[in-house]
């Protein structure tokens, strides 16, 4: 019955010898560390982790006989995967120690994901809030604009009022590019790779120095989303991409094109069976450090020609279709990945 509890639990349990070895773990750890038991049954756990701080750890419990526990430790895993976790390890005789193990990665990226989710929707009312402010004085300003065109006799004056009438626009249409897609999106049939080839063809006849390489899980199935807001999302994330490997002149400007599933993933608070992960990942310059906190606001911009309004879009975009988008950034590597359910959701 023991053996049955543990088998369900969903953290990762080990049951280790005197000497470090594996003996028994559940499927928690089995999926965790991406081995099974059959292939490391009998082997030092140790050697297999190529870490030696966990051994030290391990070999300080069983001496002393005495539990110890380690917080946001990082565990290298046999694939190379990098994992934060936490740790305990307690002997249960001078023969057996139980090793229990919670990945923190999830739980971690969640909390990013609800404070990024609760930070785009306090954004997006106090941008309605300004839309309103802002649109009601200048639809004001281009009546009187036109009504004072009619008087003028001296077209020389009524040039005058045209830019008026002309920055007026301009800026209503910023204010309303700021609130993101103004339509609600239809939800239909949509095959992801048709969205990146589309992107693709407009990047190549936009920037035809930077290298576009694709890399496809042919096996995704359809997602439910708008085809016409899909590239519209993908295309100013790689458009942005492209654009700061250009003005900083990278060296062989790559991007790359990435499509893979993701099964029983987390988005905010709720746990999805199949999750479609869209990566865009360039060799350019990367993103300051001062801007990755705000990089989904509107109006932040790391280029001197940016508007700061197309990640912003493109996040709101996401949000429509109950999904999000995450970025990692240094030099020379920046990924943004883009997270859309893949179940048929019409609401």
């Amino acid at each position: 019955m023991y053996q049955r509890l543990m088998e369900h639990l969903t953290i990762a349990v080990l049951l280790l010898d005197a000497q470090l070895r594996v003996h028994w773990m559940n499927p928690a750890a089995e999926a965790l560390l991406a081995l099974s038991l059959s292939r490391v049954k009998g082997l030092s756990l140790t050697a297999l982790l190529g870490q030696e701080h966990i051994g030290e750890v391990l070999k300080k419990a069983r001496d002393a006989y005495h539990p110890f526990t380690q917080r946001e430790a990082r565990l290298t895993l046999a694939t190379g995967e990098v994992l934060t976790v936490d740790y305990t390890v307690s002997p249960l005789s001078e023969d057996e120690l139980l090793l229990e193990i919670e990945p923190r990665d999830r739980l971690l990226r969640i909390s990013r994901e609800e404070a990024l989710h609760s930070r785009q929707e306090t954004i997006k009312v106090l941008a309605r809030g300004l839309a309103h402010e802002v649109k009601n004085p200048l639809g004001g300003i281009r009546g009187a604009a036109q009504l004072l065109e009619r008087d003028l006799d001296d077209p020389s004056l009524r040039e005058f009022t045209r830019i008026i009438i002309e920055e007026v626009d301009r800026l209503r249409d910023l204010v309303d590019s700021m609130l993101g897609p103004n339509r609600m999106s239809r939800h239909e049939a949509l095959s992801i790779h048709k969205v990146l080839e589309r992107v693709r063809s407009l990047l190549i006849v936009e920037q035809p120095r930077v290298h576009i390489e694709r890399d496809y899980d042919p096996s995704l199935p359809d997602l439910a989303g708008d085809e016409a807001q899909m590239i519209q999302a993908v295309l100013n994330v790689a458009r942005n991409a492209v654009e700061a490997m250009t003005e900083a002149g990278t060296d062989q400007p790559r991007l790359i094109l990435r499509t893979r599933a993701r099964r029983q993933f987390t988005l905010g608070a709720e746990r999805h069976r199949l999750v479609c992960e869209v990566g865009m990942i360039d060799n350019g310059p990367g993103i300051p450090s001062s801007l990755r906190d705000t990089l989904f606001y509107p109006m932040v911009s790391g280029r001197a020609e940016g508007s700061g309004l197309g990640l912003s879009i493109a996040q709101s975009i996401l949000h429509q279709h109950h999904g999000l988008i995450e970025c990692e950034s240094a030099p020379g590597h920046t990924e943004f990945r883009l997270l859309i359910p893949l179940e048929n959701r019409h609401d």
